[in-house]
């Protein structure tokens, strides 16, 4: 496996901003299959290395979304401060962000669930910006993740999934096809995160959460963020935030989104369950798109490379524990269960 590339990082601070490259480089631990994360000594910054990029664009495009990412989400209160963006070049050939090094503790569930719903909150109820590019907006929102999970499910039928889940899952895309359709009211934009998971969140001492991985935002589903921060498949990720909620816990996080969220939180209430499924049908394809794609050989021309080869042993191993975990038959039908659960309790 090979490490962040600190020659290449090094030489990019010192021709761009030779004030931080006087600092001694420190590599956080890999626990991303996304980014290695370099702190710049005391200086307070962080620099953001992708090792991919998730949308499977090229290296300056990547960059430039993931810039602006940071830098639209930043009004919220509860992201981190954008610095610079290292362009790529020799020895650093996906470039970098420079962001600030957010001082906290990972997320404990459920105790930290208010703060987590109060920082997507605060993000979905910034102001819609004129010119949305270069973030993704689609007019339609919804049918947008109903085309991206249905494009990523392809690599279902690859997986091994197991009998039950593999028809489980085909009965759901089914449904799903048709879920832009399904309400009559249509779910406002805003700009989400689009991977709020408990494990991008650190809490500062004094209580803010801050959403720390921003190369996925966008102007969509508000709701998909709120799924995403709460469900099994997510609270139940990352080994130092991990836990399991009720209902009750889940069903109290959704009231208090809506009464923090501002305006047109109402117009997306009808949309939580449905949309709750959706991202838990993005995530299920997510586990076997990886499960497939990770065993093949690391493509240092690929713009999206999923090889184990790319990461951590000890992450990839946890990555496939989950993977596992989540596509086993008991797993799927408990998830099920539990968005049941919540919608009898939203009703």
């Amino acid at each position: 496996m090979a490490g962040p590339p600190l020659e290449g990082l090094a030489a990019a601070l010192a021709h761009e901003h030779p004030a931080l490259a006087v600092a001694p480089l420190c590599p956080l631990p890999d626990t991303g299959l996304a980014h290695w994360h370099v702190r710049l000594g005391r200086t307070g910054w962080l620099a953001r290395i992708p090792k991919q990029s998730q949308m499977g664009w090229p290296a300056a495009q990547n960059l430039a979304y993931q810039s602006a990412c940071f830098r639209r989400a930043q009004p919220s209160g509860h992201t981190p401060g954008w610095f610079a963006t290292l362009a790529p070049r020799d020895g650093l050939p996906r470039g970098a962000l420079v962001v600030e090094a957010v001082e906290g503790r990972p997320a404990r569930l459920p105790q930290d669930l208010p703060a987590i719903v109060d920082a997507l909150a605060a993000l979905h109820a910034l102001p819609l910006p004129g010119v949305r590019a270069p973030l993704l907006a689609p007019v339609d929102p919804v049918q947008a993740m109903v085309d991206e999970v249905l494009a990523q499910s392809v690599h279902r039928h690859e997986a091994a999934l197991d009998r039950f889940v593999l028809a489980d899952l085909e009965a759901r895309l089914s449904r799903l096809a048709g879920l832009a359709r399904a309400i009559p009211t249509p779910c406002p934009h805003r700009l989400i995160a689009f991977d709020a998971h408990p494990g991008n969140f650190l809490v500062r001492a004094d209580g803010r959460a801050i959403l720390v991985d921003l190369e996925k935002a966008r102007y969509g589903a508000a709701p998909l963020d709120l799924a995403h921060a709460t469900l099994y498949t997510s609270t139940t990720w990352d080994v130092s935030s991990r836990a399991v909620l009720s209902p009750d816990d889940v069903a109290r996080a959704c009231q208090r989104w809506l009464e923090r969220a501002g305006l047109q939180a109402e117009a997306m209430r009808p949309w939580i369950v449905p949309l709750r499924e959706a991202m838990w049908l993005w995530s299920l394809t997510w586990c076997a798109l990886w499960r497939v794609r990770s065993t093949a050989r690391p493509d240092t021309g690929a713009n999206a490379d999923w090889s184990a080869s790319n990461s951590d042993p000890a992450l990839i191993e946890h990555v496939r524990e989950r993977v596992d975990h989540y596509l086993a038959p008991e797993t799927v039908r408990r998830v099920g269960r539990e968005i049941d659960a919540l919608g009898e309790r939203l009703a």
